[in-house]
């Protein structure tokens, strides 16, 4: 082995990506661990560390060239030892100078203190904090003035955070990129204005409120009005996901970012409360480059009292988007659960639209009780799908689905709570190798004997408990 160049044996370290694979081929030779220590340059660390900062200490110490570190402790009990602390933050500032990329899950010791040494890893671009309970916005804050690259802040669970001084100070010196913010009960849709300028860099924004909360956290009118008051300039924003938020009425809150964004290419409703159709009509207006939309829309009895004007789309929307989107090539649309289906949305009509006139390569229905086998006949002519994932799709028989053998490019189909179809809806896929992928999820008419032969590929899980 000593005779091989050193490039050889870097090509061939590299190719190796399962950990403990490094591991075993670093302990072939010192040669290998060597290079090994110099080319490694993530680790995933948790529960088997003991004593956690020791532990960490020697892992920075052989791994010189870190760059991407997640500390999970998912699972965790106190029968493992203790946590990684503050002080394991201040290893990882100490020891690992090309730190760009840290993602903390669970880890319940750590608090601002640590946040604050972290400050000074002047290259860390992007970080995950995932349920860290002890954290403020006060660290956050601190954070976010010492780490000058910072572009990408996923925040999921921090229940503490209740000071957005921090989205202040980004929004004004900020590189901020990449926002997510779910499930974080002190901070609300209103809150958002404080990005103010740093809205024109932000490219990618999740934002989920903790529907269980909901009701917890006073909605201020004021904050709300603010956004009609200033100017949002999101025209760079390319994915925007909403997950149980108020939508405010016209020109107010979210809905002026809905109406602003212009090279939007990915969208994401769910269970958003308010959103009309104009909403989504000034969107795919102005947002030519739309590829993906997805709507989960709450059914008729789910909606809360506090709005006046509950969401309401309906087909204007979907066509709207089919005159002004050619390229929107991924389609999901699904309605909440619930006893009665939304009756005053989307239709088959609709939905069809889209399929015509947009080249969909994907189409995934959930709870669309209106897609029957009239829509599967006029999935005969979509030229361009190829993905196809059908969910509590009640009114689709056998028939409908026999038709799937006749679409022309489609490689994928996905089945799942679907009570109307059974083995004989299979039978023309089976031995034609059509499909790629066939996958079948709780369909109680569905045999795992009927499936085999249906695709390249087919998977099969039964369980019924979903029906009682």
């Amino acid at each position: 082995m000593d005779n091989i160049p050193e490039h050889i044996v870097w090509e061939i370290l590299s190719r190796i990506k399962k950990t403990s694979d490094r591991n075993s081929v670093s302990l072939a030779c010192k040669r290998f661990y060597y290079l090994d220590n110099a080319q490694r340059h993530s680790i995933r660390v948790g529960c088997g560390m003991d004593p956690a900062d020791e532990a960490l200490s020697c892992l920075c110490t052989r791994f010189l060239n870190l760059s991407n570190v997640e500390i999970t402790y998912s699972g965790w009990m106190s029968k493992l030892g203790k946590q990684l602390d503050d002080m394991g933050l201040l290893i990882l500032a100490n020891h690992c100078p090309f730190l760009s990329d840290l993602s903390l899950s669970y880890c319940t010791f750590i608090t601002d203190v640590g946040l604050r040494y972290l400050a000074s890893s002047s290259k860390l671009s992007s970080l995950r904090l995932n349920f860290t309970p002890r954290i403020t916005g006060c660290g956050i804050l601190s954070l976010v003035v010492g780490c000058k690259n910072l572009s990408r802040l996923h925040l999921i669970r921090c229940i503490n955070v209740s000071s957005v001084e921090w989205l202040e100070y980004l929004g004004k010196f900020g590189t901020l990129e990449d926002l997510s913010i779910k499930n974080c009960r002190a901070i609300g849709e209103g809150d958002l204005i404080k990005l103010g300028p740093g809205w024109l860099k932000l490219k990618r924004l999740q934002f989920e409120v903790d529907a269980n909360y909901r009701y917890m956290k006073v909605h201020n009118r004021l904050s709300v009005d603010s956004w009609q008051k200033q100017h949002v300039p999101c025209e760079n924003m390319l994915e925007l996901s909403l997950v149980n938020c108020i939508i405010s009425p016209p020109g107010r809150g979210l809905a002026c970012v809905l109406r602003k964004c212009k090279n939007l290419e990915r969208i994401h409703l769910d269970m958003c409360v308010g959103v009309r159709d104009f909403d989504i009509v000034c969107l795919s207006q102005r947002s030519s480059e739309l590829r993906s939309v997805s709507f989960r829309v709450p059914f008729d009895f789910s909606l809360p009292s506090l709005v006046n004007n509950p969401l309401r789309l309906t087909d204007e929307s979907l066509r709207a988007l089919a005159q002004n989107c050619s390229k929107l090539e991924s389609v999901r649309i699904s309605f909440s659960d619930g006893e009665f289906p939304s009756s005053s949305s989307f239709t088959l009509s609709g939905i069809l639209c889209l399929i015509q006139k947009c080249p969909v390569r994907q189409l995934a229905l959930d709870h669309v009780y209106s897609f029957n086998d009239v829509g599967m006949e006029a999935l005969c002519w979509a030229d361009f799908l190829e993905s196809l994932e059908l969910v509590r799709c009640q009114e689709i028989s056998d028939a409908g689905l026999q038709l799937v053998s006749q679409f022309p490019q489609l490689r994928i189909l996905r089945l799942s709570k679907c009570l109307g179809i059974s083995d004989d809806g299979l039978k023309p896929l089976v031995g034609s190798m059509k499909l790629d992928l066939l996958a079948i999820e709780d369909c109680p008419q569905i045999s795992e004997r009927g499936v085999q032969g249906a695709a390249k590929s087919v998977s099969f899980r039964q369980d019924l408990s979903w029906m009682y």
